[in-house]
């Protein structure tokens, strides 16, 4: 079932879970400004600017930025700005209310000292946000649910049905055999500024547009990115070699379309190491997997999420150590490989 996603719902949930995050947990004593710890994300934050005549509540202005304005950063994008300047102006333009973009607003003074205009400054304010971005849909099936928020305009729609079809294939059955305790809402974002490919984080997965419209047949980035979130265990848990490896394992086992895709696990050489991480891990994988210990991917997962993971968990699971395995894996590293999906034009 698809259906237009109210951008008061969508804003709100997103909200809450995102300023939760930059809320400060200590007070400073009394006389001294607080201080962020170290590594701890920026707050979000607005300064008002206001040279005309009109008094603003600025306290209600904070409000409704803290109820509105996180949420739309935390979907909105690759590094959306956090610390946010408001600027009252006066204008003669008879049709400005205000404007809303990541890091600044602009507003008339003539319209917001409209008590009324005032009062629904919240609610105008997420009208404002949600123009930088093409369209917001959602998709609700059999209990998963998936936001996709398009910023670009000239994004090649039959790509975003593959993604959305992609998700309702692989996702649920990601949560269901490897973590249930995985979130059932996804946000796909297309994003024009990302200059990677993808990435994911806590339940968004991110995805450049420019890759996604020279590449429309690597539908399989979901299957990786969203074992990503069904690991959730980061980075912290293990090494990142070893995350990104079991994720594009999962891509091999799971994938809808890699032979469409041109995707595929490279021949050993003898330049590899275990360490260069995604489809040179994986295929070490699908080699343990045939020719020492089948299902070793899936328990280093419960590994690490688990943080019960060490380098000594290899032996303990397999008997033999890491650089043993890898050793093992150069003199003998043929595998027999099958890939899912089929030729495209």
């Amino acid at each position: 079932m698809i259906k237009k996603l109210t951008k008061l719902t969508f804003l709100v949930m997103l909200s809450a879970a995102a300023f939760a995050q930059t809320t400060p947990t200590a007070t400073a004593p009394t006389g001294q400004n607080p201080q962020r710890r170290r590594n701890a994300p920026r707050p979000y934050a607005i300064t008002v600017v206001n040279d005309t005549k009109v008094k603003v509540d600025t306290a209600q202005v904070s409000a409704a930025f803290k109820a509105v304005y996180p949420g739309f950063a935390a979907a909105d994008g690759y590094r959306t700005a956090k610390e946010v300047t408001m600027r009252i102006i006066d204008t003669n333009a008879k049709d400005f209310t205000l404007s809303a973009k990541p890091g600044e607003f602009l507003v008339n003074s003539k319209w917001i000292k409209n008590k009324k205009n005032f009062v629904n400054f919240q609610n105008s304010l997420q009208e404002a946000l949600h123009k930088n971005w093409s369209s917001v849909d959602t998709t609700v099936r059999d209990g998963y649910q998936l936001v996709f928020i398009n910023k670009n305009s000239d994004f090649n729609p039959a790509i975003r049905k593959d993604l959305v079809e992609t998700y309702f294939k692989v996702f649920p059955a990601l949560v269901s055999k490897f973590n249930d305790k995985t979130t059932h809402e996804v946000v796909f974002v297309t994003d024009t500024a990302y200059k990677g490919v993808a990435e994911a984080s806590g339940n968004r997965i991110l995805f450049s547009t420019k890759y996604m419209n020279a590449h429309p047949t690597d539908i399989d980035i979901v299957t990786h990115e969203g074992f990503h979130l069904v690991q959730g265990y980061g980075y912290s848990a293990g090494p990142v070699w070893l995350t990104e490896g079991i994720a594009d394992f999962i891509r091999y086992e799971y994938g809808v379309d890699n032979i469409g895709s041109k995707w595929y696990l490279p021949a050993f050489k003898e330049t590899q190491s275990y360490k260069n991480s995604y489809r040179v891990t994986a295929r070490f994988f699908e080699w343990i997997e045939q020719k020492v210990k089948p299902g070793m991917a899936v328990m280093l997962d419960k590994e690490l999420r688990a943080h019960t993971y060490t380098e000594a968990t290899w032996a303990a699971l397999s008997g033999k150590s890491i650089d043993e395995l890898w050793a093992d894996y150069a003199k003998n590293p043929e595998v027999s490989l099958h890939y899912s999906g089929k030729e495209r034009n």
